[in-house]
């Protein structure tokens, strides 16, 4: 996918600005960063716990790969006026509520060689702890077959703007292997299969996250 130089510049130094924030008068920690593949589809799996994580994990992941995009399907709410188009040019694009046939397409095109964030839960879990994944998730992956990295964010949950000196992190894991899942037949039960082993990564760098922040 064609993106514009401007754009890409737009994206990059905002998400600077962002971490500016994030890390220099707060204490936000990145560990993982080098499992993040530079080229082709790459899924960003991540639990999701607070508002900022759609600016904070961009940043997170772009601060290593500058000038490239990264794409997030968000509720269609947040698009209208003056931030509506800043979510747009940062990469970010409507969902409907339910089942979004159109939007599950454009994520789907996005992942042939593209990077892209979602959150396996569907929700926020303000309280920090870990919910049930979306088996949609697992038919897009079983579908696009990309690089899936399990994400986990901590303590951003307790962040209250402005703020200084506060702590918190996102931990990325491994690319998970799912060979063996992809052998199955293409069904509901697979792709629960799929999610469930995204949440149980998730999981895993949850608990490594939160060691490191009490650490």
């Amino acid at each position: 996918m064609k993106v514009s130089l401007l754009r890409r510049f737009w994206v990059t130094f905002s998400v600077w600005v962002i971490g500016s924030y994030a890390s220099l008068l707060n204490r936000f920690r990145v560990e993982g960063a080098h499992h993040i593949p530079a080229d082709g589809g790459v899924l960003i799996a991540s639990n999701h716990i607070s508002a900022y994580d759609t600016v904070f994990l961009p940043w997170a992941v772009i601060r290593n790969h500058p000038m490239q995009m990264l794409w997030a399907p968000a509720k269609e709410e947040l698009f209208s006026g003056l931030m509506g188009l800043v979510y747009r040019s940062w990469g970010a694009f409507p969902v409907r509520r339910g089942r979004d046939v159109r939007a599950g397409k454009q994520i789907n095109a996005l992942l042939a060689d593209q990077k892209v964030m979602l959150f396996p839960e569907g929700t926020r879990h303000k309280d920090g702890v870990l919910g049930k994944g979306n088996r949609g998730v697992g038919k897009i992956i079983y579908d696009t077959r990309p690089h899936v990295i399990p994400t986990a964010l901590t303590g951003i949950n307790r962040w209250k703007f402005p703020g200084v000196g506060l702590q918190g992190g996102v931990v990325f894991g491994a690319p998970l292997d799912f060979s063996d899942l992809y052998q199955l037949e293409d069904c509901k039960e697979t792709h629960q299969l799929i999610v469930d082993r995204v949440m149980d990564a998730i999981a895993a760098q949850l608990q490594q996250g939160r060691q490191s922040h009490e650490g």
